[in-house]
């Protein structure tokens, strides 16, 4: 593993400035850019910790706060553990803005973080990888349509509402996708029913987007985040594995 510098830094985007933390490795050279995507807890010490894992695997990685429109991080105070107890205070106080965030507006601000990485010294030229975490996945999967000339490939991990029937969801962008893709699906999540799982799926393939979504057995939605009660160590291992895989084909 390299070494690694993280910093905040703001991207001003159409609609204000949102803060971000960015990491990448500390050898000054160029380095192919990860966007990734936060759940709905926020920037924290966990998010940190894994944008610099993936910066100590070769990336620049660049993890915004969504939120921004309802202040800088943290937007809602956090405990160090979210437990069940804690959980349905916290999404309560979280929901509304969380629901503000349209995909137009998503999207919007989708540009300006891309744009900020093709202006960063320390980002590779080229393409980017995209990677998000519950309300992330969906965030990554319509970054992939919307942007398809600056995405090279998007990976997902338990998302929720990637496929409903709404006339704004996420998997309607598949024709629009040129990347690879990779989603992993928590096994107990309702926010994403099997009738979700296979839409996503069938969608994709129809599309002729080169992509493998697995479902990852016993796993509750949030199973990458090891500051709450979701966490999953043998899921959030494979979601590494996977994602690596991914970045390694894709650069």
């Amino acid at each position: 593993m390299t070494a690694v510098q993280g910093t905040a830094v703001d991207i001003v985007t159409e609609d204000g400035t949102a803060d971000a933390y960015l990491a990448h490795p500390g050898d000054g050279v160029p380095h192919p850019a990860v966007l990734l995507y936060m759940d709905a807890f926020g920037i924290r010490s966990r998010l940190r910790a894994m944008a610099d894992r993936l910066a100590g695997a070769g990336h620049t990685v660049l993890v915004p706060n969504v939120l921004y429109r309802h202040g800088r991080t943290p937007v809602a105070e956090l405990p160090d553990f979210i437990d069940p107890e804690a959980r349905p205070e916290i999404l309560q106080q979280l929901g509304p803005m969380i629901h503000s965030l349209t995909p137009d507006l998503a999207m919007r601000d989708a540009g300006a973080y891309l744009r900020w990485l093709a202006e960063s010294p320390l980002v590779a030229d080229g393409p980017v990888a995209v990677t998000g975490y519950c309300m992330g996945a969906r965030l990554s999967l319509l970054t992939a349509g919307t942007y398809p000339e600056r995405v090279a490939a998007a990976a997902g991990f338990h998302g929720g509402r990637l496929a409903t029937e709404s006339p704004d969801s996420p998997h309607l962008v598949a024709e629009h996708i040129t990347a690879e893709l990779y989603f992993g699906h928590a096994d107990q999540d309702p926010s994403l029913p099997e009738e979700q799982i296979e839409r996503l799926e069938r969608t994709l393939t129809e599309a002729g987007v080169r992509h493998r979504c697995e479902v990852y057995p016993g796993a509750r939605h949030g199973f990458t985040q090891a500051d709450t009660s979701a966490y999953d160590r043998q899921a959030d291992e494979r979601h590494w594995a996977a994602l690596l895989d991914l970045l390694k084909r894709t650069f």
